[in-house]
């Protein structure tokens, strides 16, 4: 049944990559010209990433492994979406920068690549595609040299118990809920006046999980961090802030959390 999902998942992903690299919140001709993808939580994570080896997973149409790539890391993305690795790559190109991309599902990324890295990267709106949490955590292991650094930012888990699709947001789902949430709606967060159709499969995972799946794969957790300012405006009803990221207007629960850890 998940492959079903993932294929659906893999079709969505497909049109949004058509919709989002002519989005102005992707604003890819001022990315072509220099503008760094990256937000502050990561930067300020991995800092100088000079020289160093880095695998990029989920990374959509590559402009954050791009940005990677432009501060000296040698970086590898991977994706499920064959039209995001088909621009990443042409991008890649286009920049004269030194990147690969791998189109493949980020659970089976250590059946296409074998090289280890010094750091493994993950950013934003991943793990929910994930039906499993305790392969991805193996994945990571596998792929990381000893001693390297594994960095994820993510949405908080409270933020994914709220359906977004009603006027007024209301929490629908699990925080620890195990079967699959499926939505249908026009448009997509980078362009909700888009006509696209997002059909999409996702799960939630709760902080225990995350935290668990990378332990038990070998990985001391360095820090976990949660934050009530997301760098993205793709929430109803937030509030920018003077750093010029975004929160809710009553603060009530965070929308970030941060996780770096160390293969031992």
């Amino acid at each position: 049944m998940n492959e079903e999902y993932f294929e659906v998942n893999k079709a969505t992903w497909n049109e949004k990559v058509k919709v989002h690299s002519k989005s102005e919140m992707y604003d890819l001709e001022a990315f072509k010209k220099g503008k760094s993808s990256l937000m502050s939580y990561e930067r300020n994570a991995l800092k100088d990433v000079k020289g160093k080896t880095l695998l990029h997973l989920q990374c959509h149409f590559g402009q954050d492994t791009l940005s990677w790539s432009r501060l000296g890391a040698n970086c590898v993305g991977v994706d499920i979406s064959d039209e995001g690795i088909k621009l990443a790559s042409a991008l890649n190109d286009e920049l004269g920068l030194e990147a690969t991309f791998v189109c493949c599902n980020v659970l089976d990324t250590s059946k296409h690549i074998k090289s280890t890295f010094d750091i493994v990267y993950t950013s934003y709106g991943v793990i929910g595609w994930l039906p499993d949490l305790k392969p991805w955590g193996q994945m990571i292991a596998e792929r990381l040299n000893k001693g390297g650094i594994f960095y994820m930012v993510e949405f908080h888990p409270i933020v994914w118990m709220f359906d977004y699709l009603e006027e007024t947001p209301v929490m629908r789902y699990g925080y620890m809920q195990e079967e699959a949430i499926y939505e249908e709606y026009e448009g997509t967060y980078a362009n909700q006046d888009s006509k696209m159709m997002s059909k999409e499969y996702g799960w939630n995972h709760g902080l225990s999980e995350v935290i668990n799946a990378l332990t038990e794969a070998g990985l001391h957790i360095d820090y976990l961090n949660e934050y009530d300012e997301s760098p993205y405006n793709v929430l109803p009803d937030l509030v920018e802030t003077e750093s010029g990221n975004y929160v809710t207007k009553d603060k009530l629960y965070p929308l970030i959390f941060e996780i770096k850890a160390t293969k031992i």
